[in-house]
């Protein structure tokens, strides 16, 4: 991702579009900061099919990144950038504010909780740069007992993935980026011995400090690290799982020209390449090698001042918003453009509304979805 820095009353981190390479600044959902205005959630245009979307604001916080709902709760829960997550009216619910890194694309990036709703996750970076993802016990009120599940040193302050979800199959898949800088310096999306440039699946619960399934792709091959799901990415800020299907989708956020959006069914045994940095969307970039690539179903380009980071979303399975339904919801988060493809034969897909500043999409356990952005606002996506 590209960085542009600048300062705001307090220290907001936005993003803007690099048309060329320039190392170390990258261009990433979370990287720069920049003085705003009071945010606005645009009229949508019209879809290909009938129909249109709004964004309701529900609530907001500083710098929402990422949304959570837990078993049994009707709360929802929002990671802020800043290191607090809060429940959507303003609740504290653990403080990481004094630990977190700050600025760039640094901080608490991601939240997920136990499919039984008794442990929550949180992936963040702490003074030096470096991910953690933890773990607390939750009973509703109170998050204790930490424990520190899983640490990777990071060689630069970008491309730190930082989503977390737990798939259908109950375990915790945890998004890494290539460890940042530009190009991929130290080719880690394509080296098998590294974390970075990966999509990990371990069981949090399974052993101490955590379990690797016995079926991962390289849990048996050596060298590997066991722990690996997919690999050849970039910086996979957002990915989320369908709930019908179980289907994977993955925003990959691009270098110069091309941001992508890959697909893995639901009947995969893991192991997908998706190129990176033998090449960017479907493009050779500096000539590496890479094995059985697997390529993205969705691209768009970068542009100067438009396009700039893609934002994965979910398959809309909600009830409200008929015509929706089976489509994939994403986003780019410099534009603010909020586009639906259709998930059967992914395609580029439509624009159906803006948000400004988008940096990440939520799924209620209704099915019905959340556009997050990082100005603060939170918003029900509803049915104009």
């Amino acid at each position: 991702m590209r960085l542009v820095a600048v300062l705001s009353a307090f220290v907001l981190v936005t993003l803007t579009a690099c048309a060329q390479e320039r190392a170390p600044a990258p261009r990433d959902p979370v990287e720069s900061a920049a003085p705003t205005p009071e945010p606005t959630a645009t009229e949508p245009t019209e879809p290909a099919k009938p129909g249109k979307l709004r964004f309701k604001q529900i609530a907001k916080l500083e710098q929402p990144v990422a949304f959570a709902v837990r078993k049994g709760d009707d709360r929802l829960y929002v990671a802020e950038q800043t290191g607090r997550l809060r429940t959507s009216d303003g609740d504290v619910v653990i403080d990481l504010s004094r630990e977190v890194s700050g600025g760039n694309e640094q901080g608490l990036l991601g939240v997920a909780f136990h499919p039984s709703g008794r442990w929550v996750y949180l992936d963040w970076t702490d003074a030096r740069g470096d991910t953690h993802v933890t773990e607390w016990a939750f009973d509703g009120s109170r998050a204790t007992a930490r424990r520190d599940v899983l640490t990777q040193d990071q060689p630069y302050p970008n491309h730190n993935g930082g989503q977390l979800a737990f798939g259908p199959d109950g375990y915790l898949y945890i998004a890494l980026g290539d460890g940042g800088s530009a190009g991929d310096p130290q080719g880690n999306g394509q080296d098998l011995t590294t974390l970075l440039g990966k999509i990990l699946r371990i069981d949090p619960r399974g052993g101490r400090p955590y379990k690797i399934p016995d079926d991962n792709p390289f849990a048996d091959q050596k060298g590997a690290k066991p722990e690996i799901w997919a690999y050849g990415l970039r910086n996979p800020w957002r990915f989320g799982f369908d709930r019908d299907t179980g289907d994977l989708w993955i925003g990959d956020v691009g270098q110069n020209a091309w941001e992508e959006v890959d697909h893995q069914p639901a009947g995969s045994r893991g192991g997908e390449n998706y190129g990176w940095n033998a090449r960017e969307g479907k493009s050779r970039f500096r000539g590496a090698k890479g094995r059985d690539m697997v390529d993205p179903v969705i691209t768009y380009p970068l542009e100067e001042g438009g396009n700039c980071s893609v934002i994965a979303g979910y398959v809309y399975r909600g009830a409200k918003i008929p015509w929706l339904r089976g489509r994939f919801l994403y986003g780019d988060f410099c534009a603010g453009w909020i586009k639906a493809a259709p998930a059967d034969g992914p395609r580029d897909g439509v624009e159906v509304g803006k948000v400004e500043q988008l940096s990440s999409f939520g799924q209620g356990h209704d099915g019905e979805l959340y556009a997050l952005s990082l100005r603060g606002p939170i918003y029900r996506i509803e049915p104009a």
